[in-house]
């Protein structure tokens, strides 16, 4: 097994999680087969009770577990599937080796940062890396491993010393260390500056770890005597030090990687010149020239609570952008704040209300996103209403689909006061309800989690067309609330029909609106196992619908020999969605790629 590090130095934020996203694809393009790793030296166990404010989306895998949001960038970047391990925390580190001497595994020692917790590390690391996430059998030929935070900071410290001891321990042409930095341009002199990147490498080697590559970000690409001085020294070949500058979207980051012949440096290092092929990434070209010449926009309301903060919701966000790149049209998000919609902002705030009336009344389409808690929730009705009675395009996701349903309830079947009783729990009409199985008293991993399989009940909905007329699919749950099965016969005869269901037929997974042009919820997060290239199928059905493409791409689904790479065919969008089966700012304004109306916090 090889192993890349990718570390990070003077700031957070720099998009470490990309970059290593982006080296993966690179090798993968090589012909080598890769796995990853992230490694978050906060307290917590998982990232499943933080606020995503703190560290952005919650991201699931398919087992369950609840992980920081750059196991997504791997997923997507790389199309694979991870498991709960590939997330390693201080927390969980802990809590083996407290288990182990609770056991009596260390009897007669004490048990100590160095070794005990150091060792465990290293053990957790060769354990994951041998565990096959793309389907094949047998382990990968490369494991790219990225550390969070920023080198210096006291909480990573027993992981940069285990990571020292561990490429003395795995030996020479088995480990090579990539390290991010920055390199700022001063407005006053407009000079590339090298000392914060000389600090923060002085800092690594100072730790044990000495770096192979330097990837320097920065708005413009490196001067060649900036090179030079960072090359001496950083004690890094001046081949070796490459720059991450600031581009359109992250697509062109793999690419930018191969230009400079990152791949060379890297696999020169690990001792696989002679093995791995030049890349190929033709695919990946040929999307990243369509994303880059998309000009036909396509406005989609993100109606949501933590719109201050759009990695929240960065795999909605990736999932429309993957739909609207299969549809030929260049994405906008209007952020929406729920709570800007309401009757009391109207009074408190009256610009405020008006503004957030503007975007959604000027969106092509509305996706109301999951989250938790009952602020907002008024907002997200109202905006579901609205959807609805304006017949505009409409996606819910978890608790946006039980917002639909509670709308429905109010405005349809008249019952106003139907409510769920996450928000209500006296409501006299339960039409969401908490789930047996969950917990009330202990919060973490308590959900119901992980992949899970959903039935279609009803053929000829749109949702099984978009899954390619298939009878089930399995998709990614994060959820305690559920539709109220007793209420399900009154809502299906006032038109709202459950096309998806569980196993058992009790628990409701997706609803419809059969008279209206596409109005779906989804109790899953289907933006979870969207790629590029393979964007998901509900989240296509929306943006085609929003765009007036859904009629083509309900006919012309299923041909796939017409396939390009770009997900085109004769200029329609037939786009295979998947099924069963940190973001940069860029020199132009756009998040990722994504244009927006600025309400969202850009890094």
């Amino acid at each position: 097994m090889k192993y890349v590090l990718v570390t990070g130095g003077v700031v957070s934020g720099l998009g470490k999680g990309v970059t290593a996203s982006s080296i993966g694809v690179l090798l993968k393009a090589c012909g080598l087969r890769v796995t990853s790793i992230k490694i978050d030296p906060y307290l917590n166990t998982d990232a499943g009770t933080m606020s995503p404010f703190e560290h952005g989306e919650v991201f699931v895998l398919d087992d369950g577990g609840e992980v920081d949001l750059d196991l997504g960038n791997y997923e997507r970047f790389l199309d694979v599937k991870l498991t709960r391990d590939n997330n390693i925390t201080t927390g969980k580190i802990y809590q083996s080796v407290l288990e182990k001497e609770r056991r009596g595994d260390y009897l007669g020692n004490t048990v100590q940062v160095v070794p005990h917790i150091t060792d465990a590390i290293q053990e957790w690391i060769e354990r994951v890396a041998m565990i096959p996430v793309d389907g094949k059998e047998g382990p990968a030929d490369v494991c790219v491993i990225e550390l969070g935070g920023t080198i210096g900071d006291i909480e990573s410290m027993p992981f940069i010393e285990a990571l020292g001891q561990f490429s003395y321990h795995v030996g020479p042409g088995n480990f090579c260390l990539i390290h991010v930095s920055l390199v700022p341009v001063l407005n006053v002199v407009g000079e590339q500056k090298t000392k914060p990147t000389q600090h923060s490498v002085r800092g690594l080697r100072g730790l044990g770890l000495t770096p192979n590559i330097l990837a320097c970000r920065s708005t413009k690409a490196l001067n060649e005597n900036v090179k030079a001085k960072l090359s001496q020294f950083c004690h890094v070949p001046a081949e070796n030090v490459v720059t991450l500058y600031d581009v359109p979207n992250i697509w062109h980051i793999p690419l930018l990687l191969r230009d400079q012949k990152a791949h060379e440096a890297i696999l020169k290092a690990l001792k696989l010149l002679g093995v791995a092929r030049e890349p190929d990434l033709q695919d990946w070209i040929a999307r990243t020239r369509v994303y880059d010449v998309l000009l036909e926009p396509v406005k989609i309301a993100m109606v949501g609570k933590y719109t201050g903060l759009s990695d929240s919701y960065l795999s909605v966000l990736k999932a429309l952008l993957h739909a609207s790149v299969a549809c030929r049209r260049k994405l906008v998000v209007e952020w929406v704040a729920a709570g800007d919609l309401e009757d009391a902002t109207a009074k408190e705030a009256p610009d405020v209300y008006k503004n957030a009336w503007n975007l959604l009344k000027g969106s092509d389409g509305v996706v109301v996103p999951g989250g938790f808690g009952d602020r907002g929730v008024q907002g997200k009705i109202i905006a579901a209403k609205y959807a609805r009675e304006n017949k505009v395009p409409f996606l819910g996701i978890c608790l946006g689909m039980q917002i639909a349903v509670i709308e429905f309830a109010q405005s349809v079947l008249g019952l106003d006061d139907a409510n769920s009783t996450e928000f209500d729990p006296q409501t006299s009409h339960p039409c969401v309800i908490f789930m047996p199985e969950g917990s009330k008293t202990h919060m973490g991993g308590t959900m119901r989690l992980g992949s899970r399989r959903t039935y279609f009940k009803v053929p000829n909905c749109k949702s099984a067309k978009l899954y390619g007329n298939a009878s089930f699919v399995d998709e990614r749950h994060r959820h305690r609330y559920e539709v109220n099965p007793d209420m399900v016969p009154q809502f299906e005869n006032a038109g709202l029909s459950f096309v998806g269901r569980d196993e058992t037929g009790q628990r409701m997974e997706v609803i419809e609106l059969p008279s209206h042009p596409y109005f779906v919820g989804a109790q899953f997060h289907p933006e979870f196992k969207s790629r590029p290239g393979k964007p998901s199928a509900l989240f296509l059905g929306l943006v085609a619908a929003a765009s007036g493409q859904l009629d083509a791409v309900l006919q012309n689904y299923g041909h796939e020999s017409k396939l390009l790479p770009n997900g085109m065919s004769n200029g329609k969008p037939i786009v295979k969605p998947y099924q069963n089966g940190n973001a940069t700012k860029s020199s132009n304004g756009s998040l990722n790629g994504v244009y927006s109306n600025g309400n969202g916090v850009h890094y």
